[in-house]
């Protein structure tokens, strides 16, 4: 019997199959060129919105130049991140770091944190493996031919790749996901999702990156660490922050960059957001309330950017400077039930 997490995804994959199959019928094409186009079609709307937001003049001197839009849902999070990837790939990174923001089906980005009491195997059920297989599907990552060093232009690379998944520990909510591209060996993808600091996962991706070579992609979604200290000192693995080290950190291909973080947490009681879309700078939003339809919906403001990953501090300083935030969120609903 399917498990819900299977439904889910096997649903999204479907879905996603027939509308291009009838778009394919509709419009006289192949399959394969229906995907290219929607790819293309990707890549010119982040252009488009790149450079509307460009536009935008900035309240706060701390605003970078670049500006990245919010996603709102979770397929605009798998378009924004698959785009991520795919941009730090052809620059030559193959290792790399995905942190998706966990969001159940049917819900939305700003409905802020979700509460996971079934602890890794619920968030692996209910969002991190559907959420990886959707992303794996969108990833197109094909690795150039040996022989010439570039990449075989194929219509294949652009087909919807077999997208697989073996669970490792249950306990643990830990998957290697697969992505088999229809142009062959050259364009898969493997991601290891909620990889934790247990030395099993090390092995793992030590053999992970010797099996799959250099030149193709690997990633690892949501792992749970941050740095290598976070290993710490374990008496049964005392090699454990040094074998991390070497196989996370300076493997070879530079390490597993992060090159998509989506992270939502509270700071002075709001709901706050750090974006990180490779190769721009880190992009950080609070969530207030907006009435204007009759109904409380939750609005995104760009509150600033940020070169390295930033801390609480920095968002406490932004709120501090932004009159929409200059009452918290308790007295604004206090201000509101005035009227």
């Amino acid at each position: 019997m399917a498990s819900p997490a299977d439904t889910r995804a096997q649903k999204l994959l479907e879905k996603a199959a027939q509308i291009r199959a009838e778009l394919a019928e509709l419009e006289g094409k192949t399959v394969a060129e229906v995907e290219k186009e929607a790819n293309d079609e990707k890549e010119k709307k982040r252009l488009w919105i790149d450079e509307q937001q460009k536009k935008i003049t900035p309240k706060t001197k701390k605003v970078g130049a670049q500006v990245i839009y919010l996603p709102e849902t979770i397929e605009d999070q798998t378009r924004q991140a698959s785009l991520s990837i795919e941009r730090a790939f052809k620059d030559g990174i193959t290792r790399q770091t995905v942190r998706l923001a966990l969001v159940r089906e049917e819900k939305s980005i700003s409905g802020g944190e979700e509460a996971w009491p079934g602890g890794a195997k619920e968030m692996y059920r209910e969002a991190g493996r559907p959420l990886a297989e959707a992303l794996m599907t969108e990833v197109r990552a094909t690795a150039p031919s040996p022989e010439t060093d570039k990449v075989v232009n194929d219509a294949k690379n652009y087909e919807r790749p077999e997208v697989s998944a073996q669970d490792i520990w249950d306990f643990d909510g830990s998957a290697l996901i697969t992505a088999r591209a229809a142009s062959g060996p050259r364009g898969d993808v493997q991601a290891l999702v909620f990889p934790n600091t247990d030395v099993k996962y090390l092995k793992d991706i030590k053999q992970i990156n010797q099996d799959l070579g250099n030149e193709r992609l690997f990633l690892l979604v949501n792992p749970f660490w941050s740095r290598v200290e976070t290993w710490g000192f374990n008496i049964l693995a005392p090699n454990a922050q040094k074998m991390a080290q070497e196989v996370v950190f300076d493997c070879e291909g530079g390490g597993f960059q992060e090159t998509y973080v989506l992270s939502r947490f509270s700071v002075r009681g709001e709901d706050c957001v750090a974006l990180k879309s490779y190769p721009y700078d880190w992009q950080l939003y609070a969530y207030i309330e907006d009435e204007s339809y009759g109904a409380s919906i939750q609005t995104a403001i760009r509150l600033g950017s940020s070169k390295e990953q930033p801390k609480s501090a920095i968002f406490t300083e932004l709120l501090n400077e932004r009159p929409e935030f200059k009452l918290n969120k308790t007295m604004r609903m206090m201000e509101r039930n005035k009227f």
